[in-house]
């Protein structure tokens, strides 16, 4: 599973604006010129195709257009100058398409190919320079169509840009959240664990060295492999593992067992993606207080998905004055970056039944 074709800009806005051009300048104003063409030599076997040249002539005419939707709309509703955008449409492009057409006409005019669009060449030169100083205009049609179709060009664009933006955004504040809880994962993880190890010391336990090695390996993970986007999946099952080994020896009465079947190779994930929902389980779990209770989590796979679960026994319910459980910030974490990274694939279940409370998560690859 790669992340970095969703990293890149979309190519629609550039598809879609390769497509205006073709389809409507080179196909509708095209048409509009070659009218124009046949009205002035009143030839009626002049055929529409083939005319490349006038085609190139179409394309070159609409030139003063790119300025307008390419750099002007975007930085002025950037900035919110409506009003001013609306003025900068008026005088820009209502002298820009006159502008334009003399000098698309004015160069064409000395190479017409073939010679019978010379005459449509020369004599739209003459018109163009003769209201190029007043404030007429006789391409308003074309000047509104310009206007129509490349406004939505630069639309499609801005509204990509703000969602790309958008997106970035929501990748640079869940890597702060990420941060966050791997700091608030670090001092847990030492406090806890190294008073289960000064306790184990103090008694001469032979535990003591396998309990100091599976703190190392819990903590290297944390400060280092859970800094890349996505990790290989046996890593992820790795640092499950020793989690869940770290919890049974510190509550060697408890049932807290762990489970990977069948999971498909070279498949990467979010690095602490399941972090979140397993601290939950073994936060608000009863094993803290009887060794008749359990904590149990599975990870599989189905075709094309990876489905994990875990459960655990519920401590016993607060009185009614006192607040409901609520997850904290490590669930609302797991659950906006299951947005980002599996949008519209992914389904995230938390049930409480007969004193277990049970969280499912399925991922569809």
């Amino acid at each position: 599973m790669q992340h970095d074709a969703a990293d890149r800009p979309s190519r629609f806005p550039l598809l879609f604006e390769i497509l205006i051009w073709t389809l409507y300048v080179g196909l509708y104003k095209y048409a509009q010129y070659m009218e124009t063409a046949m009205r002035i030599h009143r030839q009626p076997g002049l055929s529409n195709f083939p005319y490349p040249q006038l085609i190139l002539f179409a394309l070159v005419a609409t030139l003063y257009i790119i300025p307008y939707y390419r750099w002007l709309i975007p930085v002025l509703v950037r900035q919110q100058r409506y009003v001013v955008l609306g003025l900068v449409m008026v005088l820009y492009t209502w002298w820009g398409i006159k502008l334009n057409a003399v000098l698309a006409h004015g160069v064409f005019r000395f190479m017409a190919q073939p010679p019978i669009l010379a005459g449509f060449y020369a004599r739209s030169f003459t018109f163009d320079l003769a209201q190029l100083p007043t404030i007429a205009n006789g391409y308003i049609s074309l000047l509104f169509t310009d206007l129509l179709a490349f406004g939505c060009v630069a639309f499609v664009r801005i509204a990509f840009e703000n969602e790309y933006r958008r997106r970035h955004l929501e990748k640079d504040h869940l890597a702060l959240q990420l941060e966050q809880l791997k700091t608030q994962l670090q001092p847990h993880f030492l406090f806890n664990t190294l008073n289960s190890i000064y306790g184990l010391s103090l008694v001469g336990s032979p535990e003591t060295p396998r309990f100091i090695l599976l703190l190392s390996e819990l903590m290297r993970y944390v400060l280092y492999d859970s800094g890349k986007d996505y990790i290989g999946l046996p890593e992820e099952v790795t640092f499950l593992e020793n989690y869940f080994e770290m919890e049974q020896r510190k509550y060697p009465g408890a049932s807290i067992r762990f489970e990977a079947h069948e999971l498909p190779e070279g498949l990467q994930v979010p690095p602490l993606l399941l972090l979140p929902l397993v601290e939950n389980s073994f936060k608000h779990g009863r094993h803290h207080f009887s060794d008749a209770a359990s904590v149990t989590a599975t990870l599989s796979a189905r075709p094309g998905q990876l489905h994990f679960v875990i459960e655990n026994d519920m401590l016993p319910a607060p009185p009614p004055a006192s607040p409901r459980r609520s997850g904290g910030i490590g669930l609302v974490n797991i659950r906006q970056r299951l947005n980002l990274y599996y949008p519209r694939a992914h389904e995230l279940h938390l049930t409480e039944h007969d004193g277990r409370y049970r969280a499912e998560l399925t991922l569809t690859l």
